[in-house]
């Protein structure tokens, strides 16, 4: 059996915000030549949409009718486009929207909603089951794929990732301040661990990395070495 044979076929990455799960998940799925898909670009759709039609993020009824009649496609970016993919709705770009400080707001009461998870979650099997994917979100390893081949659990302290959050903020010229961030992600950290379905938590059988203090070059290739490492027992498995 060759390395490439026995590296895993799904690789599911849950955590918070900002713990690092996209950097990562991208650089690792562009280094072993697997799809990227970040899930929680679907629910901030519904979000997005949500916003801009002005449906309440508690109003689960008009949002579950959303989710389940809107079409969310997300596709390879375009040549020369540095974006890691394209979220599509009916055929119009609304990446960009994603990231706004609106729909970072309402994104974990949007998505807590049992309605709008059942209808994403069976979008997203399809896609993670047809393997050599690299699945980022916060119930992948527990709800989405179970079943997964390599479970992963990246964590940081609410501080840092409020830091990190904050940075890429001001990068895009967003007017917003630390302690806007702070507060916004401990409410959305409370919200997303305590909602009944499918609350974020690390599968029993993940490993967790903690990045608070790690670059994201040494996060890269400590969950590399873990991969591989995996892999060579299998091909040559230990006695």
């Amino acid at each position: 059996m060759k390395l490439e044979q026995a590296l895993p076929r799904i690789i599911a990455i849950d955590g918070p915000a900002a713990s690092g799960k996209s950097s990562v998940g991208q650089r690792l799925a562009a280094h072993l030549r697997y799809l990227y898909f970040d899930t929680g670009a679907m629910y901030r759709a519904v979000a997005f949409l949500a916003w801009e039609r002005g449906i309440l993020p508690y109003d689960e009824p008009g949002l579950s009718e959303l989710a389940r009649t809107t079409r969310i496609d997300v596709v390879p970016s375009a040549p020369g486009d540095p974006r890691p993919y394209v979220v599509q709705v009916e055929g119009r770009d609304i990446t960009e929207g994603l990231r706004l400080p609106e729909v970072e707001a309402i994104v974990s009461p949007v998505s807590a909603h049992p309605g709008v998870r059942a209808a994403l979650t069976a979008q997203q099997r399809r896609i993670g089951l047809a393997g050599q994917v690299v699945m980022v979100g916060r119930d992948i390893g527990t709800v989405v794929l179970p079943e997964a081949d390599f479970k992963l659990y990246l964590d940081a302290s609410l501080e840092e990732r409020a830091r990190r959050r904050y940075a890429e903020y001001r990068t895009r010229g967003q007017r917003v301040t630390f302690e806007e961030i702070l507060a916004s992600m401990r409410e959305r950290d409370r919200i997303d661990s305590t909602r009944e379905t499918a609350p974020l938590r690390q599968a029993p059988d993940a490993v967790y990395v903690d990045t608070t203090a790690l670059s994201l070059d040494e996060v890269f290739e400590h969950i590399l070495h873990l991969i591989t490492t995996r892999a060579r027992n299998r091909i040559n498995p230990k006695t």
